[in-house]
C-alpha cells in the first residue's frame, strides 16, 4: 500500500504545477501564531500538528497561547505537541536543514493574555503581545505574518502598547468564532487601526473540511485513517486528538505557500478574497427586536442604562441562545454587550445580572449574510483589509468564501499526507 501511494504521489507531483497555486519563490515568510489551544474545539491541535511539518517552509518566530474562557497555562498544550515533534525531528530534519530544534521552538512558545480584553479592547500587557512587538520590531524587510487562530486581544494590545508595528504585521485572521469570544479586541482594531493590514475570515476557512473531493480516501475521517494515524508521534497525536479532519486553521498557512500571498485577490489554499466594505457595527440604545437586521459578523453593542445604584462589585451577562457572554460597565454607568453572530438567522438574548434593573431583561435581532454587491464597495477607511467573498458562487454551503479553498481539497491533502510520511523515515 505504501509503494502504491508513493507512486501516485509522483504523479500527483507533476502535475502540481498546473492543478494548484504555485509556491512562491521568494524567501520564507516570518511567522507567529496565536491560538486559543485548548478551548472547546481540536482543530488548533491538528493544525499545530500541521504546522509543525510545514515549518521548514517558514520562519517560525513564535507560538503565543491566546486567552480562551477561565483556562490558564495553555501553552502547555503547545509544548506538549513540541515533544512530540521533538521524536520525529531526526526524521525530519534529514529532508531539510531548516526544520527547527525543539528547543528552539519551545523558547518561542509565550503566554498570551489569560482572558479577554475588557470593553476598551485592551487590558495589561502579557508575554505574547510584548513577542509579537519584539519580532515585529526586528530589523528584517519582511513582513511579519501574524497567524490569528484563537481571539485577537494579544493583537489588540501589541498595537495599543506599540502602534508603528502596524508598518510590518500582515495579519490573517481565523474569524468567525473567534471574533465572537473577542469581539471588545476586534471592535477596538476595527475602530483605532483602520489601516492594519488583516484578511479577515470570518467563513472562508470552513472551505478546509466542508466541500470539495471528499470521495474515498479523501474523506474528513478516512484520511486521518489511511494518512495520517501511525504517521510518527506527530500523526499519534493528531489521531488521537480526533478521528477525522478539521484543521479549521491551517488556510491561515496554507496561504503563504500560493504564488502571490501579499495580493488576497488571487488563488491559494488558503482561500481568495475581496477587499472589505465599512466595517459592520450596529448600536441599540434599546432592546432590539427580530425586526432589527445587521449583517452576520457585525459587532453588536447593546447598550442598557439601568436606574438607581448598581451594588458592589456588580456583574452582567448576555444569554445569547445558549452561549454566556460578559457585559461591561462604562465610566457613566451604562452597560455593554458587545457580541458577533457568526449564523444568519434570529437570535434571542436574556440577561442576567446582580444589577436588579438589568436582571431578566431581554431583546432579540435578525442577522443576515453580506449582499453580494458588497465586494463592489471597498472602503476607504480600510485600505489594507480583506474578508470573505460574498459571491454566491464562492460560498460552500452557504458559507461564503469557502469554495475558494475546497476547490483545492484534494491538492492540500494529497501534499499533506506526503508530508506526514515524513515523520516515519528518514530521507533514502
Amino acid at each position: 500500500m505504501k509503494a502504491s501511494f508513493l507512486f501516485s504521489l509522483g504523479a500527483f507531483t507533476a502535475l502540481l504545477a498546473t492543478s494548484c497555486p504555485a509556491a512562491p519563490s521568494n524567501p520564507r515568510p516570518r511567522v507567529i501564531v496565536s491560538s486559543d489551544i485548548g478551548g472547546t474545539d481540536f482543530d488548533d491541535f491538528q493544525s499545530f500538528v500541521h504546522l509543525l511539518v510545514y515549518a521548514d517552509r517558514i520562519d517560525l518566530e513564535g507560538m503565543i497561547a491566546s486567552p480562551w474562557g477561565a483556562a490558564r497555562n495553555r501553552q502547555e498544550n503547545i509544548l506538549k505537541i513540541v515533544d512530540a515533534y521533538a521524536k520525529d525531528y531526526p526524521n525530519l530534519r534529514t529532508y531539510s536543514d531548516h526544520y527547527p530544534a525543539p528547543d528552539t521552538l519551545r523558547g518561542l512558545t509565550k503566554q498570551g493574555g489569560l482572558d479577554s480584553a475588557g470593553l476598551r479592547g485592551w487590558g495589561e500587557r502579557t508575554e505574547g503581545s510584548d513577542w509579537i512587538i519584539r519580532c515585529a520590531q526586528r530589523d528584517d524587510p519582511r513582513p511579519l505574518w501574524l497567524l490569528v487562530w484563537g481571539g485577537i486581544d494579544d493583537l489588540a494590545q501589541a498595537l495599543h502598547d506599540e502602534p508603528s508595528i502596524k508598518a510590518k504585521l500582515h495579519v490573517y485572521f481565523i474569524g468567525g468564532p473567534n471574533k465572537k469570544w473577542s469581539a471588545t479586541a476586534y471592535d477596538y482594531i476595527a475602530r483605532e487601526h483602520r489601516d492594519l493590514w488583516i484578511i479577515e475570515a470570518n467563513a472562508t476557512y470552513r472551505g478546509w473540511f466542508l466541500g470539495g473531493n471528499q470521495t474515498g480516501d479523501l474523506a474528513n475521517a478516512a484520511f486521518v485513517r489511511e494518512h495520517v494515524k501511525g504517521r510518527g508521534a506527530l500523526g499519534a497525536y493528531f489521531a488521537t486528538i480526533a478521528d477525522k479532519i478539521k484543521m479549521g486553521d491551517t488556510p491561515s498557512l496554507a496561504y503563504l505557500f500560493g504564488a502571490t500571498p501579499e495580493n488576497p485577490a488571487t488563488d491559494s489554499w488558503g482561500g481568495r478574497f475581496v477587499r472589505a466594505w465599512d466595517r459592520p457595527r450596529a448600536v441599540f440604545d434599546r432592546a432590539p427586536t427580530a425586526a432589527d437586521v445587521v449583517e452576520t459578523y457585525a459587532i453588536i453593542d447593546l447598550v442598557y442604562r439601568p436606574t438607581g445604584p448598581a451594588p458592589a462589585g456588580a456583574q452582567a451577562n448576555l444569554v445569547l441562545e445558549w452561549q454566556t457572554f460578559a457585559g461591561f460597565a462604562d465610566d457613566a454607568g451604562a452597560w455593554h454587550f458587545v457580541v458577533s453572530p457568526k449564523d444568519a438567522k434570529t437570535w434571542t438574548y436574556t440577561l442576567q445580572s446582580t444589577v436588579p434593573g438589568l436582571d431578566g431583561l431581554s431583546g432579540g435581532f435578525t442577522t443576515q449574510m453580506p449582499a453580494p454587491e458588497r465586494a463592489r464597495q471597498p472602503s476607504t477607511l480600510y485600505p489594507h483589509w480583506w474578508t470573505d467573498d460574498p459571491d454566491p458562487a464562492a460560498a460552500e454551503s452557504r458559507e461564503p468564501g469557502a469554495r475558494h479553498i475546497s476547490r483545492w481539497r484534494e491538492d492540500f491533502l494529497r501534499d499533506f499526507a506526503a508530508r506526514m510520511l515524513r515523520c516515519t523515515s528518514p530521507r533514502s
